[in-house]
């Protein structure tokens, strides 16, 4: 058992091979639940969802989507300082 010193500030740092087991990195959570006795149960949150949820997510209504043809076109008037 690893023994961690709480700060003043009633806060804990935890060690690099304890993230590592979770699988987590800097700017990801971890979940904490409380369990009886005083104890807690420490894990990595994970993502959910499907990248297909991602799909039309900028489609507006009443407006054609593009094609490449078209995307192309207005890239490269942008890049000119044409649009």
């Amino acid at each position: 058992m690893n023994a961690i010193t709480i700060t003043s500030k009633g806060q804990i740092t935890l060690r690099k091979e304890l993230l590592r087991h979770l699988g987590v990195h800097p700017g990801e959570k971890i979940s904490i639940d409380k369990l009886p006795g005083g104890e807690v149960r420490i894990r990595a949150v994970r993502p959910t969802g499907k990248i297909s949820d991602a799909f039309g997510m900028l489609k507006r209504e009443g407006r054609k989507s593009l094609s490449i043809e078209e995307i192309n076109e207005i890239t490269a008037k942008g890049w000119a300082g044409e649009l």
